[in-house]
């Protein structure tokens, strides 16, 4: 009996706790009015790119069609070599970073390219005592006297060295007759060029391309065929002399 009266209180006492934690919902019964939302309302934001969720996929341009063209080649043969799941899981990475180290390459070895160029020509130049730089041919056309440049070749028998100022003497003849307008960065074709219409343009090509075969092209001539060669320059040096 005691034992029932101790379970009826605690009960009691139960039913108090949870009677104190419960609350009574009160309803709202205020009156709500539509909120009424106009065209202009509506285009500030239809305006605003914020608010804009378009995904607009932009064209791709050749450079990423080439590069998805070498991306997917480049996959193919990974996935024919290795298989697929290996040349997806293991090689995507270095697939997809691969055209950028080419390039980088690339880009490596044109530097490394002009590097040597340069070097060589410079150590050319130490080793050559007789080589005409090109930056001295305005100096040698303006300021030197060409004729006895050209006999002090011929005294240390350096015959290309004697066409190369051969030619120059002619460049300086027509440049004094205004018959071509001799400037440093232009090229022995534009002066055939200048020459057009003129009876010594035939001369003047033939002289050129004698000049670029010994001089350009390097090749050591010996004292008959500078003969040869020198035969075309005097003719030509004459033909200017006595043209008008």
């Amino acid at each position: 009996m005691r034992k029932i009266w101790l379970l009826g209180l605690l009960l009691l006492m139960c039913l108090k706790g949870i009677a104190q934690n419960d609350s009574l919902v009160k309803q709202d019964r205020s009156d709500f009015a539509p909120l009424e939302i106009s065209k202009e309302d509506l285009r500030t934001y239809l305006e605003d790119d914020a608010f804009n969720y378009e995904i607009v996929k932009a064209d791709n341009s050749w450079l990423d069609a080439l590069q998805n063209w070498f991306y997917n080649l480049l996959i193919g043969f990974f996935e024919w070599l290795f298989g697929m799941e290996q040349a997806v899981g293991y090689l995507a990475v270095f697939l997809r970073f691969l055209p950028y180290i080419l390039l980088a390459i690339l880009l490596f070895l044109i530097i490394r390219f002009f590097i040597k160029a340069n070097t060589r020509s410079l150590i050319y130049s130490q080793k050559n005592p007789n080589l005409v730089v090109l930056s001295e041919e305005e100096r040698i056309i303006k300021t030197e006297n060409i004729q006895e440049l050209i006999q002090e070749a011929l005294a240390q028998n350096n015959y290309r060295l004697a066409i190369r100022y051969y030619y120059l003497f002619i460049l300086k003849m027509l440049t004094e007759r205004e018959l071509i307008d001799w400037q440093l960065q232009k090229t022995n074709d534009d002066y055939i060029r200048e020459l057009s219409g003129n009876a010594l343009k035939s001369s003047f090509s033939k002289a050129t391309l004698l000049y670029d075969y010994i001089w350009y092209g390097e090749f050591n001539i010996d004292q008959e065929r500078y003969t040869k060669a020198e035969n075309v320059f005097v003719s030509l040096k004459n033909a200017i002399g006595s043209n008008v």
